[in-house]
């Protein structure tokens, strides 16, 4: 046989790769399904050449190659999630922010209520007895609380009956959850007008402290629990007896004769009541009953017109001498806006101001202490701002610290602040400033914007142009949230165009009537009036 110039030889019995070797052939890199799957090709062909050499999609060693590759991608997923959600700036999840913020003592704040000015007409006069008699009409939990259709989403929408005091304050003194008006607080002989309309069902429970734990707590039956609405109040031991005040964390109370307690609130915006342990605030002692009086509800869907409610109730009419005389009809009606209705804290907003609070240990001394401080106070009435802070430019004026105040009328809007927020948010910062700051809070600066958007999208989506829009229109409103924008922040129509390019069907966006940045000034807000969408089919 003449010799061709070429030798045959199965090469592959030659090769052998020892144990020691194989971890070379590793990737360790690999950590998605494609990556995961060719590497482990590449090892079975680099390692068992002769053992495995038929790669079909449809071969059985190929699916088991793919199941491993699925399973190591699942897991690698799971360990860069789980490394993610321990550190705030990288969590996602809302219950790991949430026990994050919770580790730091700062809880994120729940659902906020509406508000709104009511008056109560009485159908008859009620005769109110001389001077002197103590003439006063009552309103019942049930005869406090009326329901409206909410023009939102069409479903029932419950509003609670509160009267305010001179001074602008919430009177939240009644341990029974009654309203008593006196006929010195009547507009005329039927009318009384110095009430408020705050959304949410009137709850109350109660019950006795039966347990010698140094520490007592009640958990609320309802939920969401709306913020700001908590009461308590302790009947028993002359010491341990009266109402309590909540506090964001047991911690702030000055002592143990503090009577305080604090709101815990779980995934489902539900609560548990936690009191003090004799050592941070008072504990009631076993025996002594609690009466706990909140209100369920909250969102922006308790954002209504003025005059949409006009609902009937009635009151019970009374003298000191005759606690209850006779039953009188009403008809109560909000005489303003309902403004103020927010969703639960977003998550945005935490991470923002969470730390700024913990590192400001409960006192106001830099400009950053004002502004966290300012931007997650709730008022009386459920009501919060956005503000920011400013020191004056003259140096004799150093200490004088210029707060710029908006009050949150909705999710996406603010409004001017009312005097009764002011005048709360002075008084709780007097507690926490330096004893040489003086604060003035004064309106900030709204600058309105309108926007014409053009949507250019594929001709195939024109039957589910509806749910383009309202994808792009979730983004836009997003983009403008209260919690996503500050004072002095400039607009950049770019920024608002990478936010609707994230809805995969838009081709390409443009605003139309806003060609460059809109600067603001330090006092300026920049919010969003009113945009139209235009759809280009290309």
């Amino acid at each position: 046989m003449a010799f061709k110039g070429t030798v045959t030889s199965d090469f592959l019995k030659l090769v052998n790769v020892e144990d020691v070797d194989k971890q070379n052939l590793i990737n360790f890199a690999a950590t998605d399904f494609l990556t995961l799957r060719n590497s482990l090709l590449n090892y079975i062909k680099a390692v068992y050449p002769l053992d495995y050499n038929y790669f079909s999609e449809s071969d059985l060693g190929v699916m088991l190659v793919e199941l491993v590759a699925y399973m190591g991608h699942v897991l690698s997923y799971k360990a860069d999630y789980l490394a993610n959600e321990n550190f705030l700036r990288t969590a996602r999840s809302r219950d790991s922010i949430k026990n994050l913020m919770q580790l730091i003592g700062i809880r994120m704040k729940g659902p906020i209520s509406a508000a709104a000015n009511a008056k109560i007409t009485l159908d008859s006069s009620p005769g109110w007895s001389p001077t002197g008699t103590g003439s006063f009409i009552t309103l019942t939990p049930s005869e406090r609380v009326v329901s409206v259709t909410s023009p939102e989403d069409g479903l029932p929408l419950t509003y609670t009956l509160y009267k305010v005091s001179p001074n602008g304050d919430i009177d939240t003194t009644n341990s029974n959850g009654d309203i008593i008006i006196y006929q010195s607080e009547t507009a005329s002989t039927t009318v009384v007008s110095s009430l408020i309309l705050l959304e949410g069902s009137l709850a109350i429970e109660q019950g006795t402290f039966a347990d010698t734990e140094s520490l007592k707590s009640v958990n609320l039956q309802q939920s969401p629990v709306v913020e700001g609405s908590v009461q308590a109040y302790i009947t028993g031991q002359s010491t341990t007896s009266g109402a309590y005040r909540q506090v964001d964390n047991l911690f702030f109370a000055s002592g143990p004769d503090d009577k305080v307690f604090q709101l815990i609130s779980n995934q489902d915006y539900g609560g548990i009541v936690v009191f003090g342990d004799n050592n941070i605030g008072k504990v009631p002692a076993p025996g002594d009953q609690y009466t706990i009086i909140y209100r369920v509800g909250g969102g922006t869907r308790g954002n209504i017109i003025n005059n949409l409610i006009n609902a009937r109730s009635s009151v019970t009419y009374g003298t000191i001498v005759n606690a209850n005389t006779s039953s009188i009809a009403v008809t109560v009606q909000n005489t303003s806006q309902g403004t103020g209705g927010s969703d639960a804290e977003t998550i945005e907003h935490v991470k923002r101001y969470g730390p700024l609070m913990f590192r400001s240990q409960n006192r106001l001394v830099t400009l950053g202490d004002y502004k966290a401080f300012i931007n997650s106070y709730i008022s009386s009435y459920g009501s919060v701002g956005k503000a920011t802070a400013a020191t004056r430019r003259a140096y004799s004026s150093a200490n004088i610290i210029d707060i710029y105040a908006l009050e949150k009328a909705s999710d996406t809007q603010l409004r001017k602040s009312t005097p009764e927020f002011k005048r709360q948010l002075l008084q709780a910062i007097e507690d926490k400033k330096m004893i040489t700051d003086e604060v003035v809070v004064v309106d900030g600066l709204i600058r309105t914007l309108d926007l014409v958007i053009s949507l250019r999208l594929d001709k195939k989506y024109q039957t589910t142009e509806n749910t383009v829009k309202n994808k792009v229109n979730t983004r836009i409103l997003n983009f403008f949230n209260v919690d996503n924008t500050d004072f002095g922040k400039e607009f950049n129509p770019q920024d608002l165009m990478h936010s609707i390019f994230e809805v995969e069907e838009v081709r390409f966006a443009t605003i139309d009537n806003v060609p460059e940045s809109i600067k603001v000034n330090f006092n300026e807000i920049i919010q969003l009036n009113n945009y139209s969408l235009n759809i280009i089919y290309v």
